[in-house]
C-alpha cells in the first residue's frame, strides 16, 4: 500500500485516539512475554464502562457503528497497518465519537497493553484466511492467538467472528472447540439468517455479499 501523504502529521493529529503504536521490541515473543504498559481504562475513557476489542479494524466502519449503537461500551480497535488505522481514526475523529481508542500494533503484542480478564468480547471481522500451507500460526484463530484472547477475555467472554472464507471458518470452529470454547450462533449465510437484522455490514462485506456469496458467522464463548 502506498504511504499516505503527510502520514506522520496526520497520525499525530489523531494522537488522543492512538494509545499504542509499533513494536515494544523487535522480538514479538519477547515483547508479549515481558513488556508491560497496561492500560488504565478509567483514565483512558473517563468511565467504568465495559471494554470490547476488535482485532483487525480496517477502515473503522464496524467499530464506528458499534460505538454509535453502544455508547455505554468502550471499544479498542487494533490495526497493524498505519495507513489503514489512520483512515479509521480520522473517521472516528470526524464523527466526534468518544468511546473508541486505537492500537497500531501487531496482535501478538496485545498482552503488553491490555490487562488480563478485562475484555468482554473480541471481534474478528474478515481476518485474512492465510490458506497457504505453513501459515497456520499466523491465522487470527490459530491456537497461538486463541491463547492471547483467552488471557484477555473475562469468564464468559466471547469471540464473534465473520468471514467470507468457508475453509477458514471451518478451521476456526475446529480451533475454538479444541481450545474449550462453546460455539453457538453458527450461520453459513448470515445475510439470510436470524442474525441479519443486528449485523453491521461493512463496505467489504456489502461488496462480497452483493455478488451473491455467503457470509459466515459464529460466536465462541470462553468457559469459566
Amino acid at each position: 500500500m502506498r504511504r499516505k501523504r503527510n502520514l506522520e502529521p496526520r497520525l499525530e493529529a489523531c494522537g488522543a485516539l492512538l494509545v499504542a503504536r509499533g513494536r515494544p521490541c523487535l522480538n514479538l515473543k519477547e515483547a508479549a512475554e515481558h513488556y508491560r504498559a497496561l492500560f488504565n481504562y478509567r483514565e483512558m475513557f473517563e468511565n467504568d464502562n465495559p471494554v470490547e476489542l476488535e482485532v483487525g479494524c480496517g477502515n473503522g466502519a464496524f467499530v464506528l457503528e458499534m460505538a454509535r449503537r453502544h455508547p455505554d461500551v468502550n471499544f479498542l480497535a487494533v490495526e497493524v497497518c498505519a495507513n489503514v488505522v489512520l483512515t479509521a481514526m480520522e473517521r472516528i475523529a470526524a464523527e466526534g465519537v468518544r468511546n473508541v481508542r486505537f492500537l497500531n500494533i501487531p496482535a501478538e503484542t496485545l498482552p503488553c497493553y491490555i490487562p488480563e480478564r478485562s475484555i468482554g468480547r473480541v471481534y474478528l471481522n474478515f481476518s485474512t484466511p492465510l490458506p497457504e500451507k505453513g501459515r497456520e500460526k499466523q491465522r487470527l484463530t490459530s491456537p497461538r492467538f486463541l491463547a492471547i484472547y483467552s488471557a484477555l477475555l473475562q469468564a464468559g467472554g466471547q469471540i464473534v467472528q465473520k468471514t467470507d472464507s468457508e475453509p477458514f471458518f471451518d478451521y476456526s470452529l475446529e480451533q475454538y472447540r479444541a481450545f474449550g470454547y462453546v460455539v453457538t450462533d453458527v450461520s453459513r449465510d448470515l445475510h439470510h439468517s436470524a442474525y441479519a437484522k443486528e449485523n453491521i455490514v461493512t463496505e467489504y462485506e456489502a461488496a462480497f455479499a452483493g455478488k451473491g456469496l455467503p457470509i459466515f458467522r459464529a460466536v465462541a464463548t470462553k468457559q469459566n
